[in-house]
Parts: C-alpha cells; structure tokens; sequence
C-alpha cells in the first residue's frame, strides 16, 4: 500500500497538536521549515512455496466377483383401450377365391375363362388357371385362329424359413397360313393349320422369410417342351438359375445371378443347340438423393466369350417431381424358335435359332407432378443379328427368318394420368430409326407404335368402362417380284364395359377395332376388323 508523505505529516502534526499546546504553551509560533520529506516503506514479506503432490498410485490389480440372482419379473399389465370418439368403419369388400369368365362374339368367338386360388396363411398357397379363345372369319377362307392354356401352381412355405414352389402348364395355339390369293388358290384346311403345343415344367426353392443376414436367394429351374405340328419339328428348352441379393443397411444390394438357358431345336432335316451361359454381378447403392448401379454381364455361347456392361444412374433434381437417368446395358437375346414364332407365328418350321448381341446407351427424365407420372428417353442399340422375317420365295403364304447388324437410335415415352377419381389413363409412344448393315430395310418391323389406355370406374365400382387406341406405321417388305413397299397403317380404336349386376355376377361387353382397320401385320395376312365379344362374369 503507497502513502501520500504530505498527507502523513499533516496527520501526525494534528495528533501532536494537543500535547504541544499543553506542554510547552510558551513556543514561539514562527513557521516550521521541514528540512525532509518522510517515507514510510514496509518490509518484504517471506512467501511460502507450496508444492502440492499426490499420492503414489496403487498399481495392484484386483478382481471383483458379483453375483447377481436371475429372477423372472411377471407384470401383469392389461393394455389401454381407446375409445374413439367417433369413427366409421371402412366397408370390407368381399373376397373370393375362383374365377370364371363366359362369353361368346362375332366373328364366331367363344370366349371362355376359369380361375381358382387358395392359400392358407404362412403355410401354402396353389392356384389354377385355364382360358380358351378363337374365332372364325367366314368371309375369308381359313382366318381363323384356337389358343388354349391351363395352368397349375403352388408353394409350400416351412416353418424353418424356406419355401418350395412348383408350377406345370400346358398350351396349344393353333394358327392358319390364310396369306394367299384366294381367288386364285384353295388350300383344305389340314393343308394350312399350324399348332403349337407347348408343355411347361418348372420348380424354385427361395427364402420364404427374410434372413438373418438380410441374404434373399431362390434357385430355379425352368423347362418347356414344343412340338409343331406342320413338319412335326421339336423344340426343348432348360434355363437354371441361381439368384443371390445381399442387402445392406436395408437400402443397398449386392447381387448375383448365375444362369444356364440351354435349348435343342429338332427338324426333319437339322438339328441345331443353342446354349447360354452368364454370370451378372451388379452392386446398387441408394444415396439421399441419387441410385448407382454398377454390375457386369459375363456371357459365354459355344466358344464366344463377352463381357456386357450393366450400369446405371439416377439423380433425383427436385425430389420426386424431376429427376435423371442414364446407362450402358448388354445382353444376349436368345432366338429360338418359340421366341421367333410368339412374334410371327406365320414361321417355316425350319428356320436358323442364333442369339442377337446388343449394347444399349440411354439416357432420359422422369416424375410425377400432382396427378401425372412421366418418362422420356432417348437411347441408341447396337444389335448385331437382329432378326428380320421375310416372305418365303417357294411358299409366299410363310416367312422364313434372316439376321443383319442393325444400329437402333430410339426414342420413346411414356405418360400416365389420373384427373379424376377412378379414372385412369396411360400413355405411350416409341419411335425407332433403323439403320441396316446389309438389308435396305428391316423387314417386318414397324417404325412407330403408340397407344391410348384409359379405364374409368364409377356407379360405387359396379361400373367400368375402358377404352383404347393402338397406332403403328407401315412395316416394310418384299413381295413376289422382289419390290419394296409398305404395309397400310394401323389405327385401332376400342371400348369396353364390364358392370357389376350382383356382388359377384356381373355382365361385359367389349368391341375391337371400331374402324375397321384391316392392316396387314405381315404381308399377305390382313387383320380380323371390327370384332366384338360379350358374356357375363362371375366370383365365387
């Protein structure tokens, strides 16, 4: 603490000043010279150095044993019921397990269709299916066409986590080669029918529950054997699977598919295998706001050896509303003679079965804003052998099956609306640009397709109407000179009700191609024009 040495002065005299006065009250009062100032200093104090420490650590280890008592704890503990204050109950529609559909058109069409499904809950399920359909063009000879199928499938699913699935169906698609002059040739009708009977076996073994370690997997196989009826040629069929998904994080996928399709193909005169081999790794990832695929498509045929890419991107722009997609796809399509003669059931019976290789690039936009969902892409596919279907010079009225490399630039979209309740409409259009190594055309395939869908329930759903339009270009061909056109254009408009009389019997009414469009699919063959077909339905 600092003084002030003036101030010290002044406070001593002052307590001074009494004693002065007493004791000597005969002092001269002159002044006082003050000859040195007074300092006052305060010695330095002795400081303490604490060092505080701790105590040396006990580094013995010791062991604590406890014993805790397992006892079992019984809450009884009776669950809350709420009451809502108010609430309706959705009405439970009714539920059947069969099928059955009857009816009977012009040109003379019967039309008939039974289905049957049963299942017991976390046990089994087995289903039955069979359908027939033709009809008869009496106004040209021979136009007429008989396709029938059953079908029969089940699955049992055990208790250990597995399940055994199973199915055995049976089809017989009778056709007739009716593309001739027929007001110069007449052909009886054994001459010219073609029949298919196909008879299908198949069985898979898959994880009925999920896993443990989020694995799906299902081993499959799948076999079909096809007789043709008109040169009594034979086609048998195998394709093993095995499919293995790993998930992680619920979200992303790491799977595998290894994959023998192998199939005989037997006429009087050749013999021909076509055997496939692939292995397809691929690894998916789902982030916040994009998808990558990343994968390969190892194939093998006969001595040939490829590698495909199987890639793909997706990036969502703004949310669901808008969002980008590309990628890099190869394969191996398989031509058989059951894939040709889906297409073109007009085939020779002998024919060349090869695979088409492609590689497709695409790229595009999809979404959905309110009431409407899109997607438009634009892609271009390298198809080397891509099968094109000619007249047959020796018999015009069948097509015989030639391959060429084609470059495909492809552009297609598709939109789908729903402005109002119960009405639902979908639409799709795809335009193709060809460009041949080989052919100046590539014959019997269309250019353009499109089509309208639209369904519309109303009346409490006892009422649904429906209607549709299909359009496609011209297709190229040859004809017996071996001059080039184009098959007519195509414009099919129909509609269609189906109306609930009861809660499980019901009346239908359809009507095709209300312009009479008689467009030649395939040169020579011209199409049935307007056609209608009516019945009733009923569940049970």
């Amino acid at each position: 603490m600092n003084f002030n040495c003036k101030n010290i002065v002044l406070a001593l005299a002052l307590l001074t000043l009494p004693i002065v006065a007493f004791a000597q009250p005969d002092l001269p009062s002159e002044e006082v010279e003050v000859i040195k100032d007074f300092e006052a200093r305060l010695e330095e104090t002795n400081k303490l150095d604490l060092s505080p420490t701790l105590p040396p650590l006990d580094a013995e280890q010791k062991n604590f044993s406890y014993s805790i008592p397992t006892r079992t704890l019984n809450v009884d503990y009776p669950a809350p019921k709420i009451k809502p204050l108010a609430q309706r109950r959705d009405k439970i529609e009714p539920s059947y397990n069969g099928y059955t559909k009857l009816g009977y058109g012009l040109p003379a069409s019967p039309y008939g269709e039974l289905g049957y499904h049963y299942d017991k809950k976390d046990l089994y399920d087995i289903g039955f299916h069979a359908k027939h359909h033709s009809a008869n063009y009496a106004d040209l000879e021979h136009q007429r066409f008989s396709d029938t199928n059953v079908d029969v499938d089940g699955t049992y699913y055990s208790n250990l986590g597995f399940a055994v699935g199973a199915n055995l169906g049976f089809r017989s698609d009778e056709v007739h080669f009716y593309g001739y002059d027929h007001e110069a040739i007449e052909f009886t009708r054994d001459s010219v029918r073609q029949r298919f009977n196909t008879f299908e076996a198949g069985a898979r073994f898959f994880n009925g529950v999920r896993t443990q370690g989020d694995i799906n997997y299902e081993i499959s196989v799948n076999s079909y054997f096809l007789r043709e009826k008109f040169l009594e040629g034979k086609e048998d069929g195998v394709d093993l699977k095995l499919e293995v998904v790993k998930w992680f994080a619920e979200k992303h996928s790491l799977n595998v598919v290894l994959q023998g399709d192998f199939t005989k193909y037997v006429t009087i005169n050749t013999e021909q295998s076509l055997n496939n081999i692939f292995a397809k790794p691929s690894f998916t990832y789902h982030g916040n706001s994009f998808k990558i695929k990343g994968g390969a498509n190892f194939a093998m045929q006969k001595d040939s050896f490829f590698i495909f890419p199987d890639v793909e991107a997706t990036v969502n722009i703004a949310g669901t509303k808008l969002a980008a997609f590309a990628g890099w796809k190869g394969d191996l399509q398989k031509n058989s003679y059951r894939n040709l003669s889906d297409v073109n059931p007009f085939l020779q019976s002998e024919v060349i079965v090869k695979n088409t290789r492609y590689n497709h690039y695409y790229g595009g936009l999809k979404g959905n804003i309110k009431f409407v969902e899109y997607q438009v892409q634009v892609g271009f596919k390298q198809a080397n052998d891509l099968a094109l279907y000619l007249n047959d010079p020796s018999d015009y009225k069948r097509f015989n099956v030639i391959y060429d490399n084609v470059d495909i630039f492809n552009i297609e979209g598709t939109v789908g609306l729903k402005p109002l309740k119960g009405l639902d409409v979908l639409i799709t259009l795809g335009q193709n640009v060809y460009n041949p190594d080989n052919e100046s055309k590539v014959w019997h395939l269309p250019s353009l397709e499109g089509n309208i869908a639209a369904k519309y329930l109303t009346l409490k759903k006892k009422l649904r109407l429906k209607g549709e339009c299909y359009i496609a270009d011209g297709a190229p061909y040859l004809d017996e000179n071996l001059s080039q056109g184009n098959l007519g254009a195509l414009f099919d408009l129909s509609l269609g009700a189906e109306y609930l009389v009861t809660k499980n019997i019901g009346l239908f009414f359809d009507a095709n191609n209300l312009f009479a469009n008689k467009r030649e699919r395939w040169y020579r063959y011209p199409s049935y024009g307007i056609n209608i077909l009516g019945g009733v339905t009923a569940k049970f």
